[in-house]
């Protein structure tokens, strides 16, 4: 099965609310890894997890970018977004991200990573800052000195080393880079430079691509650019520029090149 078609075929089961649906994208031997709460659970426990999860949750889940694939490895960004017929009153869109190890039709592991406050429910809450922050990692063993210091690691692998131009950049892989667990990694990056790991490393991606679109001897097309520094789409490359430019890539070259 195409990676595409294994993600779609698994969101329509988180959709739907199926627990065997879920579970059934595992292979025989196949792992659901929870990061966050660093439980590991075979079919049938995913199954039995599930069935309490959706009975107190009712989300609709959506991808968030592309799917991004390597060999056997494919990752992706998800929202959470609370049902209307859940009957909470809750309005926060959560996010996260997975990583899937795939074999034939099925995953031998599901990685998903996520950070929340203790008192809400699953998946990562970007809008919450300050107290939330402090109580979500009181336990995480990080002090204020490495935080400093994998901080620096991180902006020289970004800045010098420009990790953000490798289309397959993952977490688990930055962190390798950068020497320390992804768990912290996903620290300093949520509490420490206060966004998610993908809106990093596109404000990196981002930078460099106004670099070379505002650069009079550039005159590429959008799409070589967007993959020159690391996006593997078009749209999301639009998708990405705009948000943090607040305009298309096309208007930022033609207001910028115009000006020399």
């Amino acid at each position: 099965m195409h990676s595409t078609q294994f993600v779609e075929s698994y969101f329509d089961a988180w959709n739907q609310h199926d627990p065997e649906g879920v579970a059934d994208h595992l292979s025989p031997d196949g792992v659901y890894r929870d990061v966050r709460q660093n439980a590991q659970r075979n079919h049938d426990e995913l199954v039995e997890f599930l069935n309490q999860f959706f009975s107190s949750y009712r989300h609709r889940y959506e991808l968030i970018g592309d799917i991004l694939s390597n060999g056997s490895t494919v990752a992706f960004q998800y929202q959470m977004i609370p049902s209307a017929r859940s009957g909470r009153k809750e309005c926060t869109i959560y996010q996260g991200a997975e990583f899937i190890t795939l074999q034939d039709d099925s995953a031998t592991l599901i990685a998903d990573y996520y950070d929340v406050p203790e008192d809400t429910g699953p998946s990562i809450v970007q809008s919450r800052r300050g107290t939330a922050q402090s109580r979500k990692y009181a336990k995480s063993g990080l002090t204020d000195a490495r935080m400093k210091r994998y901080m620096k690691a991180l902006d020289r692998v970004m800045r010098r080393e420009e990790a953000y131009l490798d289309p397959e950049l993952t977490l688990p892989l930055l962190a390798e880079r950068v020497g320390c667990s992804v768990n912290h990694l996903s620290q300093v990056i949520n509490a420490g430079f206060g966004m998610s790991f993908f809106d990093y490393v596109n404000k990196h991606r981002v930078k460099c691509a106004k670099r070379l679109l505002g650069s009079l001897d550039h005159h590429a097309a959008v799409l070589k650019v967007a993959y020159s520094v690391g996006f593997n789409s078009n749209s999301a490359f639009y998708t990405a520029f705009k948000k943090h430019v607040g305009m298309t890539p096309a208007q930022y070259r033609h207001a910028h090149v115009g000006q020399h």
